[in-house]
């Protein structure tokens, strides 16, 4: 399984996850959203959802949180995937340097989501709630 393949998946599977919410119509107006707070709420409501402010930033945490728990559970895995690359690897130069980047790769998807968790929590908490 080639890194792209990974990603193209866990893309495709966030999508579904994200694209579930967006299939009820809305009905929200551009001259109803005074403020980023108004709209969201606009939103939610237009989307059959509460629009109770409290409502809406754990909602959100929850579809991070299950968003960062798979992407980890693939970033361990393909952490696996390259030490077992590497181990396999027989001294083949393009096989080393394959398993590193797989390795390097993963590290490097666990660290942007990690960055994109603070980024979603800090809006939150500053602009939702």
């Amino acid at each position: 399984m080639s890194i792209r393949t990974l990603i193209v998946s866990a893309s495709i599977a966030a999508m579904s996850v994200v694209g579930v919410a967006t299939l009820t119509p809305q009905t929200v107006s551009a001259a109803s959203c005074s403020d980023p707070k108004s709209c969201l709420e606009e939103g939610v409501k237009g989307a059959g959802g509460d629009t109770k402010k409290d409502d809406i930033g754990p909602l959100v945490k929850n579809v991070v949180n299950i968003m960062l728990f798979i992407l980890g559970a693939a970033a361990v895995i393909m952490i696996v995937i390259g030490g077992i690359k590497y181990t396999v690897s027989g001294g083949d130069s393009s096989a080393v340097k394959s398993a590193k980047d797989t390795i390097l790769y993963s590290v490097v998807g666990v660290v942007v989501a990690l960055l994109a968790y603070a980024i979603v929590n800090f809006v939150i908490g500053n602009v939702i709630v």
